[in-house]
């Protein structure tokens, strides 16, 4: 009997399913153990990849809370790249919808963080930008394109704080209030920080291929006094730029 890959690939994932009739190995004796055997393994490897993702997750809510429900999700989340550093972009919401977390609804936006800095750290290099680009007359109507470093995170929570409080030792505890993240990565290592929510608007426009006139006429929208000088300069330092399009 044939197993098919459908078939192979349901008792994977879950593992209150009976393992496929017919699955033998190449000696020809059902491979029952052996395939339970491997279930667990692709299981805990999973689990430890959402934990050494997720790590501010796993100490807000305890390790074995945590493994539970890595456990819970990976199960219905299988991989969907080889490439583990990826694995976990629906975690999130995984964590937003789950019953048992209603009471922390701050969960999913940190998670958001965790996984936006890893998409920041394994991001294609950026060449140097040459800012002397910047004094170019035809900037204003120019679209600045960002590095693929960069990231941006908004949430009603404070999820940066929640981010740093449990990462740098030291540093203040949280307060109830929204949070924008900008993630710039200078060099090899990410770096968040947080944002003003025009300061959002406008690098969230970039990013999207508006215009600088564009972005700046709705950064100023949100604040008249948005000092675009400021957040230029962290752009800068933070390698933030890939090309400008005149």
């Amino acid at each position: 009997m044939i197993v098919s890959q459908e078939r192979f690939h349901r008792a994977l994932r879950q593992p209150d399913e009976p393992i496929p009739e017919g699955l033998n190995g190449t000696d020809g004796a059902p491979a029952g153990r052996r395939f339970n055997v491997y279930r667990n393994n692709v299981a805990t490897s999973l689990m430890d990849a959402l934990t050494s993702g997720f790590p501010v997750i796993a100490k807000l809510i305890g390790t074995e809370n945590f493994r539970n429900l890595a456990r819970d999700y990976q199960w219905n989340n299988p991989p969907t790249s080889p490439l583990m550093m990826h694995y976990g972009e629906s975690f999130p919401e995984f964590l937003e919808s789950h019953p048992a977390l209603a009471g922390l609804p701050y969960l999913g936006g940190v998670a958001r963080l965790e996984y936006a800095i890893r998409r920041s750290y394994h991001a294609a290099d950026t060449p140097k930008f040459d800012a002397a680009l910047l004094e170019d007359d035809r900037l204003i109507n120019a679209r600045i394109v960002m590095a693929d470093s960069v990231e941006l995170v908004t949430s009603a929570f404070p999820i940066f704080s929640l981010w740093r409080f449990n990462t740098q030792p030291g540093a203040p505890k949280p307060t109830a209030k929204p949070e924008c993240v900008a993630i710039f990565r200078p060099e090899f290592d990410p770096e968040p920080e947080e944002i003003s929510l025009a300061d959002m608007i406008l690098l969230s426009s970039l990013k999207a291929g508006e215009t600088l006139h564009e972005a700046l006429g709705k950064a100023q929208d949100a604040n008249p006094d948005h000092d675009f000088g400021r957040i230029l300069g962290r752009m800068l330092a933070g390698n933030a730029i890939a090309r400008i399009d005149f």
